[in-house]
């Protein structure tokens, strides 16, 4: 395997990039934009840090964050597994992006930028559950925002409906792959039931 290390070598494996491409860039929210992120309840939280990358998925049953102004988003860390991976990142690193599925539509919306944390009280208020609040709250700041093109979603057939889970493993057999006295049907036929009071 020969590994490409330099940038005009890799340019010369593609042609110019389609104008559009470019052209369709933003760099604040724009009515458009504003819809699109309002309907999506799923994104993936990119960032880097001294220790590498991290992606981390982030849902909601609405909207998956509040558009604070036409510059900043407010992304609220719900109950996970503690990892802060990312969180962490953010601290050392605040480079972000976001990618924002809707399902059923085949473009992604995609923002990079800056994030702060805040543990601030009328930020994470703002998405109050009853009683239950984020522990943070990611204060993202825009740079630039633009739909990618549906190709990847079409050739993977994202959204055809298609249920392929009995093809891959569950959660429970990856715990037990790593600990063999795991009893992973057990957590995996209950895990709906453990997850639901703890989802916010």
């Amino acid at each position: 395997m020969t590994p490409i290390t330099d940038i005009e070598t890799l340019e010369t494996h593609y042609s110019d990039p389609v104008p559009a491409s470019l052209t369709k860039v933003v760099q604040r929210m724009t009515p458009l934009y504003r819809q699109w992120i309002n309907a999506s309840r799923f994104t993936v939280l990119p960032t880097v840090g001294p220790e590498g990358t991290d992606a981390s998925p982030r849902g909601d049953d609405g909207a998956v964050v509040h558009i604070a102004d036409d510059k900043t988003l407010w992304l609220p860390d719900w109950r996970g597994n503690n990892r802060i991976d990312c969180l962490r990142n953010i601290i050392r690193d605040n480079r972000v992006s976001l990618m924002f599925l809707v399902p059923g539509c085949n473009n992604v919306v995609r923002i990079n930028g800056s994030a702060i944390l805040t543990a601030d009280e009328p930020c994470r208020a703002h998405f109050a559950r009853k009683d239950i609040l984020p522990a943070t709250v990611t204060v993202i700041t825009i740079t630039e925002m633009y739909f990618q093109c549906a190709k990847a979603i079409l050739r993977s057939k994202l959204w055809s409906g298609a249920d392929d889970s009995d093809q891959v493993p569950s959660a429970g057999q990856f715990i037990k792959e790593q600990k063999s006295d795991f009893a992973a049907e057990t957590y995996d036929s209950g895990y709906a039931d453990y997850a639901k009071p703890r989802m916010w």
